[in-house]
């Protein structure tokens, strides 16, 4: 009989571990504000064509979920509302890992370009009112794990300047 009952225990008990696992090795951004730390689970778009396509024709997104959008250097980018469903803010990071700007509240289907003219690295897309809720700001510090490419933290500066990350990337087209 006692082992009637352990069987399914021990079936429960791997699954938890293996949904861990799996958790554990899944893409985040964590935003440190002065509320505390936000963590983001995130797709990545690091090549012109994700980039390119990036949340366009989704019709939902999970509440503590995103797109980071890599770029090679860091660059004044902007970004469209075309073909994009969902009203989304969009929080742009520089190469040190803080928050340039933050675009809130982007009206879905509009071709208006949206960004900074200050260069970005990094651009993290969540649903619209994500940033208010989370009382994100620009200078709160952004760490990454499991970022393909990306080191969790931006290299220290040597000499007056960061020294390079190393991603794969372009700009992403602007309203035309």
């Amino acid at each position: 009989m006692k082992r009637r009952i352990y069987k399914p225990f021990l079936v429960f008990a791997v699954l938890v571990l293996l949904g861990e696992s799996a958790c554990a090795s899944e893409p985040r951004v964590i935003v440190h504000t002065q509320a505390g730390d936000v963590p983001v689970a995130v797709e990545i778009a690091d090549t012109p064509e994700r980039r390119s396509l990036g949340l366009m024709y989704r019709k939902e997104l999970g509440a503590d979920r995103g797109m980071l959008f890599v770029f090679d250097a860091p660059a004044p980018v902007s970004f469209w509302m075309k073909n994009t469903v969902l009203p989304l803010d969009m929080i742009f990071i520089g190469d040190d890992r803080r928050v340039i700007g933050i675009v809130k509240d982007a009206v879905p289907f509009t071709t208006t370009s949206r960004g900074f003219d200050e260069p970005s690295r990094y651009v993290l897309e969540v649903n619209a009112g994500f940033s208010a809720r989370h009382q994100l700001a620009a200078g709160d510090e952004v760490r990454f794990e499991n970022v393909p490419g990306v080191p969790a933290r931006a290299a220290a500066a040597t000499a007056g300047r960061a020294a390079p990350l190393g991603a794969a990337a372009t700009s992403v087209p602007a309203a035309p």
